[in-house]
């Protein structure tokens, strides 16, 4: 089964140079979407085909699933041959995109002066670590590193008694993903106006510091300051599910109705008149006290009751899901999310493409692929001959199907 051909981004060609997960993440939205995505690996592979488990070692879990419904070519783009072969393949291809640092694809020949003289339409993304604008253009970074220049390390630390810790996803990269595919598709979408192709910085530190700051920014929004830059409900070292007297539940009592509706099912209408829950403003300026006030009141009944009362109440609440109750969740069951199928991997079980399109829905294509695997096919498909296929894998700049050393 394959995406391609299927949804509203089909008839999208899609260079796809990234590795890890940043990239493979936006890439594989588009390939989830019906874009024709060809994942351009070197004789190694994508370091992430060899995170275990799987029963095949060149492809894990974690690959398969984030390179759903690419193709795989094998080029050394260190050889003459190799680059002229993806400048040839970038000629029909709508999108470039790599996750490389920009003097290693300068080193490459592969910058957006070389797609753009390929190519003028072709929308050239690059998906970076820090912007190449600033100092700190040449520094590596990954999920980690990101998370804890960003600052969201910091505000982890504010929940856990000051000790800093990360997030337990990797947030920066599948950030970033999500801003490297929307920008894309807004730049194609702009080409159809304009019909002029462009080229795309996504700094995966730019853009976690942007996502942070849209609540954290808060008092420091204002020059001078009217505060400072947190937003107090979201690291109040209360904040967090609240134990029953069997468990824990998730709640969020936000608003004032739900205040008065919470009071006056406890049978206490009289606590709203209380000046700390009067209004938002209050409610926030003493978060504090306001949450471990309701942390002692959670703790007097069982989980299943307080859901019970808060459905009645209107009031967002749900008990703490793990990740294995997510696979047998009733309602991700009956909305069809999980996407189940025999495969040359065994049996698969995929999440669903989280977003519905009336006329033109996507389909989660093949697991992700063998290394190098489609690399005859893309060229025959791109106008190659078999003397010229040929020629490639004897110079090695084009490799066949198979493990990497």
């Amino acid at each position: 089964m394959s995406g391609r051909g299927k949804g509203p981004l089909a008839g999208v060609k899609v260079l796809d140079l990234t590795s890890v997960l940043m990239g493979p993440y936006a890439t594989q939205i588009f390939a989830d979407l019906g874009a024709d995505v060809i994942k351009v690996e070197s004789p190694q592979g994508d370091t992430t085909r060899f995170i275990p488990p799987g029963p095949d070692h060149s492809r894990g879990a974690m690959f398969l699933n984030v390179n759903r419904g690419k193709r795989s070519i094998v080029l050394d783009l260190k050889k003459r041959e190799g680059r002229d072969t993806l400048l040839r393949l970038a000629g029909q291809a709508d999108v470039f995109i790599h996750s490389m640092r920009a003097s290693a694809i300068g080193r490459l020949g592969l910058d957006y002066a070389a797609l753009r003289g390929a190519n003028e339409r072709i929308i050239y993304a690059n998906l970076y670590g820090f912007s190449r604008e600033g100092p700190y253009r040449d520094y590596p970074a990954y999920d980690d590193i990101v998370q804890a220049a960003s600052g969201i390390v910091d505000l982890q630390a504010k929940l856990s008694s000051g000790v800093p810790t990360y997030t337990a996803t990797v947030i920066a990269d599948k950030v970033a993903g999500l801003t490297g595919a929307y920008s894309v598709m807004a730049a194609l979408y702009a080409r159809e106006k304009t019909g002029r192709g462009q080229e795309i910085e996504v700094p995966m530190f730019e853009t976690l510091v942007s996502f942070a700051m849209v609540e954290h920014l808060c008092g420091s929004l204002f020059v001078p300051p009217q505060g400072p830059p947190e937003y107090p409900r979201a690291v109040s070292e209360a904040r967090r599910p609240y134990r029953t007297s069997d468990g824990y539940i998730g709640v969020m009592i936000y608003n004032d109705r739900h205040w008065q509706n919470f009071f006056a099912e406890l049978g206490h209408p009289d606590w709203s008149k209380d000046p700390i829950y009067a209004s938002m403003r209050t409610r926030t300026q003493n978060i504090g006290k306001v949450l471990a006030q309701v942390a002692r009141v959670l703790e007097t009944r069982t989980t299943e009751e307080w859901v019970e009362l808060f459905r009645r109440a209107h009031i967002p609440a749900t008990a703490i899901a793990s990740l294995e109750d997510l696979l047998v969740d009733p309602h991700l069951e009956q909305t069809g999310f999980w996407d189940e199928r025999e495969t040359d991997m065994g049996t698969i079980r995929f999440p669903g493409i989280p977003t519905s399109f009336s006329d033109t829905p996507g389909a989660i294509g093949d697991p992700g692929p063998e290394l190098g695997g489609d690399g005859e096919a893309v060229l025959r498909d791109a106008g190659f001959s078999e003397s010229e296929i040929e020629g490639l894998l004897s110079t090695g700049a084009l490799a066949k199907a198979g493990v990497a050393a």
